[in-house]
């Protein structure tokens, strides 16, 4: 029943050399990696609108200025980033840069930050996607947090399905959501000149008292929220078809062109129509309601935006378990996030980005505006420490024209670098908590890799020397009584050696009694040893047993415990037995002297 259920969900297991049809094009992959970069168009003009509207209605012309800043962020974060494609072509993004000419440290902490970024994609993509159909259904707002639930646990489901097939169903609500975003902006523009305004835009130009740099530098940090996924394309070059430098670099080019003017467009727009920040309705709605009304075509282009803004998550969950693969390839995280599942995609990873992202929902309540803060200083310090770990690399190496390519960096590590600072200082009540979050992802990264170190030097052996040993062996079975499971291990146990001993513990003196006499009848070939436990623990007897070294032959025995067990029919049928046989292998696996071998009999009713 699993397996069909998994079979229906996931689709059939694909072989290893299928791998190669999993490869993305630009039109594809453009629709996978920028679906949270587009989609933060939905959303970065409100972030601006909302820290300026606290000046009044008049400093909402500040919009303005601060959008063609932020655009002017987005093409050296786009050219910087292109460099880094062609530098490191095998993928990893910040984390591959920053560890390769910063060192680890610096690394795990570009590498850590993108991971707690990908995780918030995901749940500020779902929550902005709730937002979105709440305002237009605002019937559904007190459901918001099952409606982000559900998609999340939809999109984990398709992407467990594969990269590829993802792609092929992510393409159309992508470029659907492109062009209503475009018409949107024509429509407005076109009511725009023809002087059918609503409202009388706010005066541009104009002082406004309250208006200082903090607040100004405030806004500016909140709307390169809208920048937010632009690192994916680099970190994901490995899934491009080849040649996979050339085609990642060319999707990041058109992503940032087609980021960029629609970003324009609706911050211009909601200038124009006057659009105020409404806690109920988001920018985009309003727009889309003063240029068309709420007709079929508001709903269509609501429900491209709800839709797109649920798939922008799609992006981390591209991003996420590649950049965890290249963390536990690195030793720095379990090495189940190495393993492909059935669809050739790393499923542990993606599964567990679903799982965590999953409960930030329910512990934020799907409030986007709470999230956000840490979603964007989340992903600037691993832009930072790219940047300059690019201008380490060109320092270093010195290759043709790598004055430009410096120049190109350095411009882009201290824009970065300066609007980190201005966000920290600006929202540190918001995103406090992420520098008490970083330093425990790092101890966990440094306490994984130490485990894999300290594993590797107790398990290495030297080739030449170390051979191994003949020993001779000795095997306890623990027995409760004369029954067809302590026959069926003891049959087994005679295959393999002749130095058995079964190990009786008794409560009492007449069930010892009883239990000597039957032995001998039965008469099974091996010798009975009987030992009294006054305190009814079948376990501290036992041990001291194993500590005895009288009944061995040699030091260097083998012991081996042969625990007989029985495997009920049905699952509920293990809840009328007292399961003395997984609590005795619990215990004896702390042991280093003794091995442990459990012989099932399966019952027939």
């Amino acid at each position: 029943m699993v397996t069909r259920l998994k079979r229906f969900l996931i689709g059939r297991p694909m072989k290893s050399d299928e791998l190669a049809e999993e490869k993305l094009g630009k039109l594809k992959a453009l629709a996978v990696l920028s679906s949270d970069a587009l989609s933060s168009v939905a959303y970065g003009t409100e972030q601006i609108l909302l820290v300026l509207i606290t000046l009044g209605f008049a400093g909402l012309w500040y919009s303005l200025p601060i959008s063609f800043a932020v655009l002017g962020l987005l093409t050296v974060l786009i050219l910087s980033y292109r460099q880094t494609i062609y530098a490191y072509p095998t993928g990893g993004g910040a984390y591959i840069v920053s560890k390769d000419n910063l060192g680890t440290p610096v690394g795990l902490v570009a590498g850590g930050s993108l991971l707690v970024d990908y995780i918030l994609t995901v749940a500020v993509s779902a929550s902005a996607g709730t937002d979105a159909i709440t305002s237009a259904f605002p019937a559904l707002h007190d459901y918001r947090v099952w409606i982000a639930l559900l998609m999340i646990v939809s999109l984990t489901v398709l992407n467990l399905r594969g990269i590829t097939e993802s792609a092929s169903i992510l393409m159309y609500p992508v470029y659907l959501f492109v062009l209503a975003i475009f018409i949107l902006i024509i429509g407005g523009i076109i009511r725009a000149f023809a002087g059918d305004l609503p409202h009388a835009a706010p005066a541009y130009g104009v002082a406004v008292p309250g208006a200082t740099l903090f607040l100004l530098l405030k806004a500016f940090s909140s709307g390169r929220s809208a920048l937010t996924g632009v690192e994916a394309v680099s970190n994901a070059i490995p899934n491009f078809k080849a040649p996979a430098e050339k085609n990642a670099a060319r999707t990041l080019a058109l992503m940032g062109l087609i980021l960029g003017i629609m970003f324009l467009g609706i911050s211009v727009l909601a200038y124009l129509f006057g659009v105020v920040p409404n806690p109920k309705e988001t920018v985009v709605s309003q727009i889309a309601a003063t240029v068309f009304g709420r007709g079929i075509v508001y709903y269509l282009i609501q429900a491209v935006t709800a839709l797109i803004l649920f798939l922008a998550a799609n992006t981390a969950f591209a991003a996420f378990p590649l950049l965890a693969f290249m963390l536990a390839k690195d030793k720095f995280l379990p090495n189940m996030f190495k393993v492909r599942g059935d669809r050739l995609g790393y499923s542990n990873g993606i599964i567990f980005l679903g799982v965590l992202s999953a409960l930030l929902i329910i512990v934020s309540r799907g409030d986007t505006e709470n999230l956000i803060p840490l979603y964007a200083v989340g992903v600037f310090i691993p832009f930072t420490l790219s940047q300059a770990g690019m201008m380490k690399r060109w320092v270093t190496k010195r290759p043709p024209r790598w004055l430009i390519a410096f120049i190109i960096n350095t411009i882009g590590m201290l824009t970065t670098l300066t609007i980190t600072l201005i966000f920290i200082i600006t929202k540190f009540s918001q995103i406090w908590m992420i520098f008490i979050f970083l330093p425990i992802v790092f101890l966990a990264f440094r306490k994984v890799h130490q485990h894999y170190m300290d594993l590797a030097d107790e398990l290495r052996l030297d080739i030449h020397t170390d051979k191994p040993e003949a020993a001779g062996s000795i095997i306890l079975i623990p027995v409760a009584g004369i029954t067809q499971v302590v026959r069926n291990t003891i049959s087994y146990a005679k295959s393999l050696s002749d130095n058995i001993i079964a190990v009786y513990v008794g409560f009492d003196e007449e069930e010892i009694a009883k239990m000597e006499q039957k032995w001998e009848e039965w008469n099974p070939g091996i010798r009975l040893m009987v030992l009294r436990s006054r305190y009814r623990s079948i376990i501290r007897p036992l041990s001291k047993l194993i500590d005895t070294v009288e009944w061995k032959t040699s030091e260097t025995d083998h012991v081996t415990v042969m625990i007989p067990q029985f495997i009920t029919k049905k699952w509920w049928h293990n809840l009328l037995h007292n399961q003395t046989s997984l609590l005795l292998r619990a215990y004896l696996f702390a042991r280093q002297d003794v091995k442990i071998a459990t012989v099932p009999y399966r019952l027939k009713k």
